[in-house]
């Protein structure tokens, strides 16, 4: 993708959403070589193949040996013996055709890495690691180094003595509706109340349209005093020739130069770290010691320590020692020297996973100058999955335990040893869905061995089948899959990577409809449950469900760069539960209607538009036509939806096209888009400002355009103004397919037809029901106008005499991906032309269609990353932990190198007492949200054997009314003959209950 050739917007859409397209440009001209083809290797040379550089080079000397198939998902059990690099390169190229890839099998030498721009180690030797990184250093070459041993990880980037960041965070800049502007030294600026301004000290502010100040619009970028959450400070106004009011103060961006230190002196400063856990900073302050004693041991032994030799252990504690006499930590943590030493052999798919991820985004920076590197070290661990009553001295372990068997699990029982080998492949887990975050879960469960065993297996059901876009992330999916189901080309890939895995694909929705398939047999069958699904709905029904039947739960999402975990443990941590309602982000009616003032405004209004005019008309046409009690129907649902629905009704039938009748030809619908044209974009408008002109006062005597008011602009339709011409065209083509007429592109022949349309002059009118809705009209009933109006369609409604089959029409569903439906190019059009009304900047397509069709930006970095993360908290499952510091919920961002990993929440605790007064045991009860739930489920099959108990939501108590059965022996049975033998669903969500 070099500086002249198009980005394949199909392909990396969503990406795109994340990076930007000058970000991806830039990538589209690097050359990257990643040495060590091993399971860390691969995964992340799989990360930036897929984020469409210019090519990568993979290099390793080595071959496939068994241990190897513990991580390398490209090795097959057919390689062994062969060279890693060779034969990983045929799969890696498939990934993405538009990267050239290419293997090395000699050795690394200075000489070679003058053609890359970034150079990726791992599984090397801190001696190469230091040679290759002061050539690098020195000749301006971005140079990373990425580790994992074990359940330890670390990762170091030098980006050289001045690399310019060019966008630190990646977010969309900052905007703030301007009150007023002070004259002083400095000038005081106030902002609306809606919302915070979100500016930080330092920030840089450009203004524009401030009315009074206005050489504020002029200027360049001012930088700023944050005073409130609603006010800051400039430079000196006092000058200017009058206070200012209005306008927009928009955060500027401004290029940032970071300064690294080559990796041998890195080494000696330990300030330079990045956490990834507050609570383990004197661990992984240990771990940058403890990785050089590796090295060292290495380097003296020719092999890794023994996991079971307690001999190496004390080695290397002694070497890490030494290496504190002149650190001088505050703090050295022993205990992790000496885990590491029992599990530096192991190889693990999580956590490569999730350093392959996090280093894969670090070789996206540095190639691209978008987001703030990790200066300069980051440690990472996950020792909390071994198992607690293990450490470097139990007697117990031994030898044959640990020891390699030829197995393509060899690398993690390295770690774990063989029975946790052998417990992980009898689980049964039901993943549900298969796409981004999906497919990374399944390659991990693949490599684990999940379900691999005798009576193991996974189940995966995802109801999407696979579209072009999907493949830049979904890195299962090739190009031929495309249009098949996800979760049967999923099973596929992973029966490939791993012939041993048992399991099964469905195609069904998670919805109470699917309950019947996936029932309490069902959940009772099963060792645990995981969540990659792509909406809040989803999660909560599964939640329920895992609730209901007490099933351990994994839950991971992404945004971009974002991204979080969340492990449910039955009876020790909170369930994920009901979210609050979030009407932040819904816009009000007379805002669409009358006063947007930003481009998510005009967006969604033309969004509206789409699917009023060429979706919901048309459905309800249809409906009229073959439901006798559709009229009456739709006046019972209220006076002014009714309105609405059957002025639409009769509109499509008797007035949608021009010279008031339906569209019997092409030219009729270009009559009506230009008409439409004219209505929405001039006449409109006019009427607006015919009821409230632009020197309007309100009854306080203030301008009524002022503040997030915008005064609107009506236009003037012009066939030399590509917008305009956009719109006529997507317009009329949609309209001509929901009346089944064929359409064109030709726009040559559109303006002949053009010239030939005849426009109503405007005419403004005084009634009531045309005058525009304001936020004081909101509440209002239909108006007496309004009334008159729907008798009228009514009637004329019944007595239409029409013939049904000729009049059918065609409705469109929104597809955003598909490029040749005019889906994208009318609600583009239409937004960017409505933005024009009221001086609002426009946006490009691709930013239209990922605010329109609410796409949500994703990248294959973050995917891999939470998803490693993921299969982590598993192992602790299959563990069986039970304390809650055991756990990890996690949040991350990897533009800015942001990690907060936490323990998850505790349920809350509720006394159960008998009525005579006699305190039961405490009754856990998991949930996200204050609101006491008191019915859950039944334990085992003893509900009918269960006394019954009463809510008494005052006390938050639970009396018992008899004693048939001792309490431990069931749940809360309340209302079982309400919702046929049930609880109600209000009552089951998001909770567990069991007896302390």
């Amino acid at each position: 993708m070099s500086e002249h050739e198009e980005i394949d917007e199909g392909f990396y859409s969503r990406q795109l959403y994340v990076l930007g397209r000058e970000a991806m440009q830039r990538m589209g001209e690097a050359n990257i070589l990643i040495a060590g083809m091993r399971g860390l290797g691969v995964e992340v040379a799989h990360n930036v193949i897929l984020s469409g550089v210019k090519s990568v080079t993979v290099q390793d000397e080595g071959q496939v040996l068994w241990e190897h198939l513990s991580s390398q998902f490209f090795l097959r059990e057919a390689d062994l013996g062969q060279n890693r690099a060779e034969c990983s390169l045929p799969r890696l190229a498939s990934l993405n055709p538009r990267v050239q890839v290419s293997a090395h099998t000699g050795p690394l030498h200075e000489d070679m890495l003058m053609q890359y721009q970034v150079v990726v180690l791992t599984d090397s030797t801190l001696e190469e690691q230091k040679r290759l990184g002061n050539h690098c250093h020195s000749h301006g070459i971005r140079f990373i180094v990425v580790d994992t041993r074990g359940l330890c990880g670390q990762l170091f980037c030098d980006f050289g003595e001045e690399f310019i960041v060019l966008d630190r965070d990646g977010e969309t800049p900052m905007t703030a509706m301007i009150n007023y502007i002070t004259k002083g030294n400095p000038g005081l600026v106030s902002c609306l109340d809606e919302e915070n301004h979100g500016f930080q000290d330092g920030h840089k502010v450009s203004f524009s349209e401030v009315r009074g100040m206005a050489e504020l619009n002029t200027m360049g970028p001012q930088e700023i005093k944050v005073i409130s959450g609603h006010s800051f400070s400039i430079g000196d106004t006092s000058g200017f020739t009058e206070t200012g009011h209005g306008g927009v103060a928009t955060e500027v961006k401004q290029p940032s130069t970071i300064t690294f230190k080559p990796l041998e002196e890195a080494l000696m400063d330990p300030e330079l770290l990045v956490m990834t856990d507050y609570g383990k900073k004197a661990r992984h302050q240990t771990l940058h010691l403890a990785f050089q004693g590796l090295h060292m041991f290495v380097q003296k032994e020719h092999r890794l320590p023994k996991p079971t030799s307690q001999a190496d252990a004390a080695v290397l504690l002694g070497m890490v020692r030494g290496l504190n006499a002149s650190a001088q930590l505050e703090t050295l943590d022993e205990d992790v020297v000496l885990l590491l030493a029992r599990t530096a052999r192991g190889d693990l798919a999580p956590l490569n996973a999730f350093m392959g991820g996090v280093a894969a985004q670090e070789v996206l920076k540095a190639c691209s100058g978008k987001f703030k590197p990790l200066i300069q070290w980051l440690y990472f661990d996950a020792l909390e999955c071994l198992p607690k009553d293990v450490d470097n001295k139990d007697e117990q372990l031994s030898d044959s335990t640990f020891s390699p068997d030829g197995s393509r699990y060899d690398g993690q029982i390295a770690v774990f040893g063989s029975k946790f080998q052998e417990r992980l492949g009898k689980l049964k887990y039901f993943l549900v869905g298969a796409g981004a975050i999906g497919c990374e879960l399944l390659k991990n469960f693949a490599l684990m061995g999940l379900g691999a065993g005798e009576g193991g297996h996974i189940t995966v059901t995802d109801m999407d089948s696979i579209e072009r876009s999907n493949l830049n992330r979904q890195f299962l999916f090739r190009s031929k899959d495309i249009g098949k189901m996800k979760s049967s080309v999923a099973a596929e890939a992973v029966r490939e990577m791993n012939p041993s895995v048992n399991i099964t694909a469905h195609q069904n929705r998670l919805d109470p409809e699917s309950e019947r398939v996936y029932d309490r047999s069902f959940f009772r069958g099963l060792d645990g449950v995981v969540a990659a699904l792509d909406n809040v709905e989803a999660r909560v029904h599964l939640d329920k469900l895992c609730v209901l039947h007490q099933r351990p739960m994994l839950e991971g999402g992404t945004l971009g760069t974002k991204g979080h975990t969340l492990v449910v443990v039955p009876h020790l941590t909170e369930s994920y539960g009901q979210p609050k309602a979030d009407t932040e982000g819904a816009i009000p009616l007379c805002t669409l209607k009358n006063f947007p003032h930003r481009i998510e405004h005009t967006l969604q209004w033309a969004r509206d538009q789409f699917e009023g005019w060429f979706k919901h008309v048309p459905e309800n046409v249809n409906l009229f036509l073959r439901d006798p009690g559709f009229v009456e129907r739709t006046l019972g649902r209220g006076e002014a939806e009714a309105l609405e629905v059957l002025g639409g009704v009769f509109g499509a039938l008797r007035d949608g096209g021009a010279q008031g009748h339906r569209p019997t030809c092409w030219e009729d619908c270009v009559h009506w888009a230009r008409c439409r044209w004219e209505s929405l974009f001039s006449n409109e408008l006019r009427q607006l400002l015919h009821c409230f002109p632009a020197d309007q006062l309100t009854t306080s005597g203030l301008p009524f355009w002022s503040g997030t008011k915008r005064c609107p602009r009506p236009l003037t339709f012009d066939q030399k103004k590509e917008p305009h011409m956009q719109y006529i065209v997507a317009a009329a083509n949609l309209y001509a397919h929901i009346y089944g007429i064929a359409g064109t592109r030709d726009c040559a022949a559109i303006r002949v037809t053009l010239r030939d349309t005849p426009v109503p002059a405007f005419v403004p009118s005084s009634r009531l029901s045309d005058r525009p809705i304001t936020e004081e009209d909101q509440e209002r009933g239909i108006t007496d106008d309004g009334k008159a109006r729907l008798e009228q369609l009514t009637e004329a409604l019944r007595s239409l005499a029409l013939e049904g089959p000729a009049m059918h029409m065609h409705p469109v569903e929104f597809e955003k991906d598909d490029d040749s439906n005019f889906h994208m190019d009318y609600i583009t059009a239409a937004s960017n032309l409505r933005a024009e009304n009221y001086d609002i900047p426009p946006a490009d397509r691709l930013q239209s269609k990922r605010i329109a069709g609410r796409i949500i930006p994703a990248i294959a970095t973050t995917t891999a990353a939470v998803a490693g993360l993921m299969c982590l908290e598993l192992y602790k499952l299959v563990q069986g932990h039970r304390e809650v510091s055991s756990y990890r919920a996690s949040f991350l961002n990897l533009a800015v190198d942001y990690f907060v990993l936490s323990y998850p929440s505790s349920p809350a605790s509720f006394t159960v007492t008998r009525s005579s007064g006699a305190v039961k045991p405490k009754v856990y009860i998991q949930h996200s949200n204050d609101a006491y739930l008191p019915c859950v489920a039944q334990l085992g099959n003893v509900e009918d054997q269960c006394a019954e108990y009463v809510n008494c939501p005052s006390t938050q108590t639970v009396h018992h009314r008899d004693d048939k059965s001792p309490f431990r022996e069931c749940f809360l049975k309340l209302c079982l003959s309400m919702s046929n033998g049930r609880c109600p669903a209000s009552w089951t969500n998001g909770a567990f209950l069991s007896t302390g």
